[in-house]
């Protein structure tokens, strides 16, 4: 107790306002962003239009007895632009922006959340009108029940405090309320409910046109060789989100900068492209022969299965560079991009992560550390093949939160242990059948270290046509 009075004494005011909001007011010049800077999510913005319109033009809407939503909610993978987003409304309608993440609502102290999100709704009507965004609502507004201390633990009096302030308000006061999540999934249904979040919007990974109009976006600024091929640059980073694009650019922009070039010419994007999927190059780590030796074979177990099983998405490149974290990296670039998966590309998913442990246990007849990452990937795929996709002997059945009794849990396990080590199999045979073709990539990496899509289709031959029906 006496710590704790000490504390309290040598913060001083602070301890008065702990329970205040720690929403950050974003300045006008902040602020001042529009959707001439967002690109890739046009329907996205289309779906925003509307509280934009409100913001400027209230009775516009109250005249024919409309009600705008009181909660919007953006809804998307990580770095899609959410919060880019929520303030381009701000600049678009020129009103304050009021942000903060979900995550400092919560403290140790019992009510200190519960306090925060009632000051934040009170500074919100007292500037009105203005936007105040939730990012990362996930972290407090999960699904009750879900928490350690049952019903009563903080995070959850927080999000109750939440939902009566969002019953409490209204949006004829000039307030929005703009949340962003990568994770609705987990999010507490009366949070969804009409009359709080009930205008959700997706804000997806953006399409080769998208990822276009992002590039012209991050390239505006800094200045670009006339080969730089913008379409192409969009065709060749297929899943990549908008801060990936972001990344990319700037990195490109660092690599001429260090070369002191005038111009960022098309060599800089490809290098850096390499840089955002694979890692920077570690050129100084010292590796033994031995390491060295294991690792081009690993490699070249992937890259071996990539290419021949034909439901795969071709190599892009192999490579005994070491880069971020690995020793060696084999990487895929998908022709087109998929939103839906079969079942034979999983499978061919899982194979191809195999393929480096199968080409050192038949080479060197031993086992080693490096395809931790390859497991966790395989395990990965073949459980939700079984719990989310219904692609198992268990039948087209859908395991959430456990749920389920320890029986079938059993069960689960040995579904995703069968999924795992029939491609397991799989790999070894297809490797064997390939020895030849394996230990001519391996040969390659160790003797230029990276190999390109045609390298390696001079080393293999033509990969093999995938049959219309099956794609």
């Amino acid at each position: 107790m006496v710590f704790i009075s000490r504390q309290m004494q040598g913060t001083g005011n602070r301890a008065l306002s702990f329970g205040k909001s720690r929403a950050r007011l974003h300045s006008e010049s902040e602020s001042k962003i529009t959707f001439d800077d967002v690109a890739g999510c046009d329907e996205a913005k289309e779906g925003l239009e509307e509280v934009i319109q409100f913001l400027k033009d209230p009775q516009k809407f109250q005249r024919l007895g409309g009600r705008i939503p009181k909660g919007v909610l953006l809804m998307g993978p990580p770095g899609t632009g959410k919060t880019l987003l929520a303030r381009a409304v701000a600049g678009e309608a020129n009103v304050p922006f009021y942000s903060i993440s979900g995550s400092d609502f919560v403290e140790m102290f019992v009510g200190v959340g519960a306090s925060r999100v009632r000051d934040l709704f009170e500074t919100g009507k007292k500037n009105a009108p203005c936007i105040i965004f939730i990012d990362e609502l996930d972290a407090v507004g999960r699904h009750r029940g879900a928490g350690i201390g049952g019903g009563h633990d903080e995070r959850e009096q927080t999000l109750n405090q939440l939902l009566v302030e969002m019953d409490g308000f209204d949006t004829s006061e000039g307030v929005i309320l703009i949340a962003a999540t990568n994770r609705p999934d987990v999010l507490d249904p009366a949070l969804l409910r009409p009359g709080r979040f009930d205008r959700q919007i997706v804000v997806d990974l953006p399409d080769v046109k998208g990822r276009e109009d992002i590039f012209k976006v991050h390239t505006a600024g800094i200045e670009t060789d006339p080969d730089v091929d913008l379409e192409r640059l969009a065709k060749a980073t297929p899943y990549f989100s908008g801060a990936d694009i972001e990344n990319m650019v700037n990195e490109a922009a660092l690599l001429a900068a260090k070369e002191d070039k005038d111009s960022v010419e098309m060599s800089f994007f490809d290098e850096a492209k390499d840089r955002v999927l694979m890692g920077p190059e570690r050129r100084s780590l010292v590796i033994s022969d031995d390491d060295r030796r294991a690792t081009a074979y690993h490699e070249a177990g992937h890259a071996l299965l990539r290419h021949v099983i034909p439901e795969n998405d071709p190599n892009y490149k192999a490579t005994i560079i070491p880069r971020g974290r690995s020793l060696g990296v084999s990487v895929a670039l998908p022709i087109q991009e998929r939103r839906n998966f079969n079942k034979k590309y999983l499978l061919g998913s899982i194979t191809t992560a195999l393929g480096g442990r199968v080409a050192e246990e038949l080479i060197f007849g031993e086992l080693t550390t490096g395809a931790q990452n390859d497991f966790e990937q395989a395990t990965d795929i073949a459980r939700k093949m079984v719990t989310q996709w219904g692609m198992s002997d268990l039948g087209p059945l859908s395991f959430g939160r456990r749920d389920y009794s320890d029986k079938t849990a059993i069960e689960i396990d040995e579904a995703v242990h069968g999924i795992v080590m029939e491609c397991y199999n799989r790999a070894r045979k297809l490797i064997e059948t390939n020895l030849d073709g394996l230990k001519k990539l391996a040969d390659g990496l160790l003797e230029r270290e990276t190999l390109v899509t045609e390298d390696i289709e001079e080393i293999l031959g033509p990969r093999p046509q995938l049959s219309p029906i099956a794609s």
